[in-house]
Order: C-alpha cells, then sequence, then structure tokens
C-alpha cells in the first residue's frame, strides 16, 4: 500500500541513486584490493594514483549513503546535521579528487596538503555559521568555494600543460599516457558538484548522476591504463645529474661537447634503428649515447623541437621508406603493419604523428604519391 503511493519517477529515481552509490564503491575496493589489472593487464599504473581514485570513490559512495540517512530521518535543510553533511563533502570530496589529479600528473610529486589547508576557512566559515546563524556568513562561504574552485581550476590547466610539455620532452610513445580528457571531465564534473548542491530542478539532478556514472567508468579505465613513467623510467625535472658515475660505463658528454650529439645520434640511435625500440625514454636514449638527458634536452632545445618529435621524424622516414619499398614491389600495401614495423604501437598515435609532419593524412599522403 505504501509504494502504490510513491511515483513510478521517485522509484527509477532511488535506483538511480543506489546505482551510482554502489557502482564506485565496488570501483573503490577493486582498485584496492586487486593487484593485477583487468582492464589493461600489460599495464603497471601507479600504486598513488590507484590509492587516492579509491578514495575519491570511496567518499562519493559514502557521500550517498549519508545523504539518504539524512533524508529519511530529518530532512531539514537548516539543522546542523545538514551543515556538517554539506561540510564533510565539500571538504573530503575536495582533498580526494586534488589528490587524484595530482597522481594523474607524473611530471613530478606534487603534495595533496595544500587542497586540505584551502579547505580550513570554509569549515571555520561554516562553524561560524552553526553558531551564529548569518546570511553574509552564508554567502562568504559559497563565494569562498567558488573562488577556490576557479583557483584550482587554473592551477590544474597550468599543470596540464606542463605536463605534457615534459611528456613530449622524455617519451617518445605517448599512446595512453595524456590525461587532459580525463582531467577536463573531471573538472567539469567539479563545477557540476558545485551547481548540484544548489539544484532543485530533478531533471538536472537525473543527468547529474548518469553523469556520475560515465564519470567512474572514465576514472577507472583512466588509472588502469596509465603507466607508471616519473618513478620507473624518467628522474624529477629538477634532478639533471644526480646518477652515480659508475652507473653508466660510458664516458659522459660534457656540456662543451655539445656538438657530438649529432654524430652520436646517427651513430647511435639512426643507424642502429634504435628508434624503433617501443617506450624509449630521453633516459635510455641518453645513457645508449654516453651522455645524461639533460645535455641531450639542451641539444634538441637548439635544434627547436622536442625529444617526441625527434623519434617521431625518425619512424616517419622510417614508414616512408617501407612504403616505397612496398610499392615499388607491386604489393599491396598495410599502412597498419607499416606503422608497426616503424616502432608504433598504435595506429591512431601513428597518423597523428604522421598528419603533424606530413601536413596531411596517410590516406591523402599515399594517394598522392600513387598519383
Amino acid at each position: 500500500m505504501f509504494l502504490e503511493q510513491i511515483s513510478s519517477e521517485v522509484i527509477l529515481f532511488f535506483i538511480l541513486y543506489g546505482i551510482t552509490g554502489v557502482v564506485p564503491l565496488i570501483a573503490a575496493v577493486y582498485l584496492l584490493l586487486r593487484r593485477g589489472n583487468a582492464i589493461a593487464p600489460g599495464v603497471t599504473p601507479p600504486v598513488r594514483l590507484r590509492r587516492w581514485t579509491a578514495a575519491f570513490f570511496a567518499v562519493v559512495s559514502l557521500a550517498h549513503v549519508w545523504w539518504l540517512l539524512f533524508y529519511i530521518y530529518s530532512g531539514d535543510l537548516h539543522s546542523v546535521s545538514y551543515l556538517v553533511l554539506a561540510m564533510l563533502d565539500y571538504v573530503l570530496l575536495f582533498v580526494t579528487f586534488s589528490g587524484m589529479l595530482f597522481a594523474m600528473l607524473q611530471d613530478r610529486r606534487r603534495p595533496v596538503w595544500p587542497a586540505l589547508v584551502a579547505m580550513i576557512p570554509f569549515v571555520l566559515l561554516v562553524g561560524a555559521y552553526m553558531a551564529y546563524p548569518n546570511s553574509q556568513l552564508d554567502h562568504i562561504a559559497a563565494a569562498y568555494i567558488v573562488l577556490l574552485g576557479l583557483i584550482f581550476t587554473g592551477y590544474m590547466i597550468f599543470s596540464i600543460r606542463r605536463y605534457e610539455r615534459w611528456l613530449n620532452d622524455n617519451y617518445a610513445d605517448l599512446e595512453n599516457k595524456k590525461v587532459w580528457l580525463c582531467q577536463a571531465v573531471s573538472l567539469i564534473c567539479m563545477l557540476l558538484f558545485m551547481i548540484y548542491a544548489l539544484a532543485t530542478d530533478m531533471v538536472f539532478i537525473w543527468l547529474i548522476h548518469i553523469f556520475e556514472l560515465v564519470l567512474v567508468v572514465l576514472l577507472l579505465w583512466r588509472v588502469e591504463t596509465l603507466p607508471l613513467l616519473a618513478e620507473k623510467n624518467v628522474l624529477e625535472q629538477t634532478d639533471t645529474s644526480s646518477e652515480p658515475e659508475d652507473s653508466n660505463p660510458t664516458p659522459i658528454i660534457s656540456n662543451i661537447d655539445l656538438i657530438q650529439i649529432e654524430q652520436l645520434l646517427k651513430e647511435r640511435c639512426q643507424d642502429t634503428q634504435l628508434y624503433l625500440q617501443h617506450d624509449l625514454t630521453l633516459q635510455q636514449l641518453a645513457q645508449t649515447i654516453g651522455t645524461n638527458r639533460f645535455y641531450l634536452s639542451q641539444y634538441f632545445s637548439r635544434q627547436s623541437i622536442t625529444y617526441n618529435t625527434y623519434i617521431n621524424n625518425l619512424r616517419i622516414n622510417h614508414f616512408i621508406n617501407l612504403y616505397q619499398e612496398v610499392a615499388s614491389t607491386g604489393q599491396t600495401v598495410v599502412a597498419q603493419r607499416l606503422a608497426s614495423e616503424s616502432g608504433y604501437r598504435s595506429y591512431s598515435t601513428f597518423s597523428l604523428a604522421f598528419k603533424q609532419r606530413m601536413g596531411q593524412s596517410v590516406t591523402a599522403w599515399m594517394r598522392s604519391v600513387e598519383k
């Protein structure tokens, strides 16, 4: 009898609400307890990223529980319990959210404590409002959260651009290493959450919960496919010459011998076709030619190119040579196979690099050559 009084719309919403509460919990347990990688078995993601993402998912799931209990037992939007839960929402979600996004950027280790410190004024404002209810304090707290969100967004845009430059300067294979999509979607979600806290339109609330599911799936995919970079292959940017002297048997080239690097790159990278090696890093190439990555980076900077551009140019030239050899014999040209033989794991990565280098797509270039 009681269920008959509840509309189908409310029932469907609670089903969606339950799903958006359970799915993040399952994802959090998976990230914390499973040692292997079910989505991308060949990838070892950063442990720090897995833990922060699991913490974020756990907070999202717990928020669903405590708000459901609040509306069941109270529902008073002017009570102290409402203010406490809202404060927990903002503080825990912002801190774990910040930790997760920071962990995605592996150019350097960003501490999370500034995000926690940044929430202290908000907590004090909420505490003052509990003691002395005042509309001005309420407006100040809301304005502070908006300002904090804008500052954080600006910082993340700056950090993502820096991370992208770091990738181009240190890595030849960039597939599954970029994070701008997840970062952008996450920042949009943060904005939507701020709006959601004030929303009353049920249609908008439905869309937010659906978008929440999309975010969980996207973040879980990103965590599992993002390979460990900074701690495994490349030293911190600020640490340019901290390797022990005996770690490299080849004599280190000094900064006055930068002109020799071009010849060494030809002998030990181009002539040996080292550039065909997957996931070849700047650090590995520097060790191969007998220098360190600081001097090698200087060389590329003087050429007005990045390390990624240098390797891609060699690989694309290799692809062109392979194409000409196959085409001259009258055989059918399979661009995907030639791209793989040219050092690319992903054809989409190759296509993008080829278009940037040649100014046209692979298909258009092949047609022009045939003509």
